[in-house]
Order: C-alpha cells, then structure tokens, then sequence
C-alpha cells in the first residue's frame, strides 16, 4: 500500500521538525555551555543526538516503504534566551508543537488507514510522553531552586549525568 499524498507530506514535514529540533538543542547547549550551565548544557547536546535520530528514524521509514523524502529547508534555530528556566520553558513548549505534529500524522494514517504508518507512529507517540516528561521535569526542577544558585548547581550537577543510548527509532513497533 502507497502513502496517501498528504500523509507523506506530513511525514516530510516530520522530517524537518525533528531536524530543527536538532538544531534548536544544540543551539541551547550551546548557550548553556557559554553560560556556565555545563550539566544541563551536556543534557542537551544529549537532547540533539536523540532527535536527529528520530529524524533518520522517519527517513528510513519512508525509503523502506519506497516513498520519496523530501528534506525540506530548515529553520534558523533561536541563540538566545533570558534564563536557564526561560531556555527549559522553551524546550518543554517545543516539545508540546511535536507532540501534535505527531498525533497529526497519525490521525491521517487513521483516516487513510495506513495501519503500518499507524504503528510505525506509536512508537513516536509513546516517546513523545516521555520527551514532555522530561522536558517538564527540567522546568520543574529550576523553579524549584527558587533562584537560590546552590540549588542550580545542584540540578546542573545531576543534567551531567545522563548518558547517550545510542538507540535507533524501530522501523515498527
């Protein structure tokens, strides 16, 4: 079964979202790191490697399925935020944007009933709960510190810990 016209088009523009959101990471590690943040900092340099492998997840999805990919332009990620909590307030509300670009493809492959696109879909689904978890932990965990700059170091610290997987998104799931 082919992909509906529209539904490839959604997995493209997929596609270029999880790359921007690559990018929109590695930017704020960037300003983390030149803003002392070196824990959270490496937790989103983390952030960037997860999210172009989920891009290449849709890439490969859609050569397997014998689909075109059209890498379409990205956009220009942001340098600059006001505050370590602003930067995470950001992450989690751009988390939120996949979050329904997400259930929107899969709302399409529904309607075409593409079931192989559809649980290809789930696994996206299911990480885009534990991407929202996260993301709102990190803003949970600044506020928390009230400003005070022991407690920031503090969850600076612990963002230093997490490790890269390596994990390929499945082809299905």
């Amino acid at each position: 079964m082919k992909m509906t016209k529209e539904l490839n088009k959604l997995f493209n523009q997929q596609i270029k979202l999880e790359y921007d959101s690559a990018f929109i990471y590695l930017a704020m590690s960037e300003w983390l790191n030149q803003n002392n943040w070196v824990g959270a900092g490496h937790w989103m340099e983390i952030q960037y490697k997860e999210e172009l492998a989920h891009a290449e997840g849709f890439v490969r999805y859609l050569t397997m399925r014998g689909e075109p990919v059209e890498l379409l332009q990205l956009a220009e990620a942001p340098k600059e935020w006001n505050s370590i909590l602003d930067l995470f307030q950001a992450a989690l509300k751009h988390e939120e944007y996949i979050t329904k670009s997400i259930n929107k493809m899969d709302e399409q492959a529904e309607k075409d009933g593409d079931r192989a696109a559809h649980l290809f879909l789930q696994w996206y689904i299911n990480e885009q709960v534990e991407e929202e978890v996260n993301a709102n932990d990190n803003v949970m965990g600044v506020e928390r510190t009230q400003g005070h700059i022991a407690g920031l170091l503090a969850f600076d610290d612990r963002k230093a810990k997490r490790e890269w997987s390596g994990e390929e998104v499945p082809l299905l799931s």
